[in-house]
């Protein structure tokens, strides 16, 4: 059911993204995300200068005058959003949970995607898939995917990016451009070879979710930590050399192994903190992606 509430916060999201969409990157979203290919439009007289391949001999055959075949862009394109709605997504220590940052982000990237004409889909996962809503076009259908984004309630906790990847491939028969929405706390190994995969078989980009404590917790003596995945609360005294130690130690190890697995699969990733405006991380991939296809 639509709150009062929620229908002004979708409200607000969309009045905001569409302005940042106009102002910021419609136009580098257009040329970093080209379309299928080429698709045959029409055929028009030949013209001195034309390629000498694109004639059309049939047509040339049968009107006794040279015929070029005409290609445009096949411009349409298929966006998916796949998002995390685990537990751990519940969590922010500044300005907002990384479940409301990743709402507005994806919010953002529908609005880029429909600007340009393109179809969108939303699925969401936990350890299971708890939603999946195929792609259409259209100004209600984004609405209904924000409206999912901002109100969805899982009925797991747990992460499974190895079941929302092999679910993307086996639902989408054609290539698409796949934003993976995530904070991406599991092992890496347990979705390494998925990446690569659907790396190959789409365009995957890894938006990847983080909060500033989880670099680092303050000496606040002790304190309950509980694993909101798993529901286990453990007491640790923060002022513990040793602990202080193994925590940075376990967030290192994970960062690396994170950025390991995105680079070993080639894919794209843009990092968003709770604490920060998505606008600079979000307008400087589409630029630095639109300058490497450029170069």
């Amino acid at each position: 059911m639509l709150t009062n509430e929620l229908m002004a916060t979708i409200r607000r999201i969309e009045l905001r993204t569409r302005r940042l969409v106009n102002d910021s990157f419609a136009g580098e979203y257009h040329s970093v995300f080209k379309g299928r290919g080429m698709e045959f439009d029409e055929v028009r007289p030949y013209q001195p200068g034309d390629e000498i391949r694109t004639i059309d001999w049939n047509v040339t055959a049968r009107t006794g005058h040279p015929y070029v075949k005409r290609y445009v862009e096949e411009r349409e394109l298929t966006v998916m959003l796949v998002v995390d709605a685990s537990a751990s997504e519940n969590f922010g220590s500044v300005k907002r949970f990384k479940r409301e940052l990743a709402a507005e982000l994806t919010a953002v990237l529908a609005f880029a995607a429909t600007t340009n004409n393109d179809k969108v889909g939303l699925l969401i996962f936990t350890d299971q898939i708890e939603l999946y809503i195929p792609p259409r076009k259209g100004r209600k259908h984004i609405l209904r995917l924000v409206r999912e984004l901002l109100a969805f309630k899982p009925k797991h906790s747990g992460t499974n990016i190895k079941l929302a990847l092999d679910s993307v491939n086996r639902l989408l028969k054609r290539k698409a451009i796949v934003f993976l929405v995530s904070d991406f706390i599991a092992n890496p190994d347990s979705y390494r070879k998925e990446l690569s995969i659907t790396n190959r078989r789409h365009d995957l980009i890894a938006v990847d979710l983080s909060d500033p404590m989880e670099e680092g917790i303050a000496n606040v003596g002790v304190m309950a930590v509980e694993d909101p995945e798993s529901g286990e609360i453990v007491w640790v005294d923060t002022g513990s050399r040793a602990w202080q130690q193994a925590f940075r130690q376990r967030m290192s190890q994970l960062a690396t192994g994170k950025d390991q697995a995105f680079l070993n699969a080639s894919v794209d990733r843009i990092h968003v903190a709770t604490d920060e405006d998505y606008t600079t991380p979000l307008t400087q991939f589409f630029a630095q992606r639109a300058m490497r296809i450029r170069h």
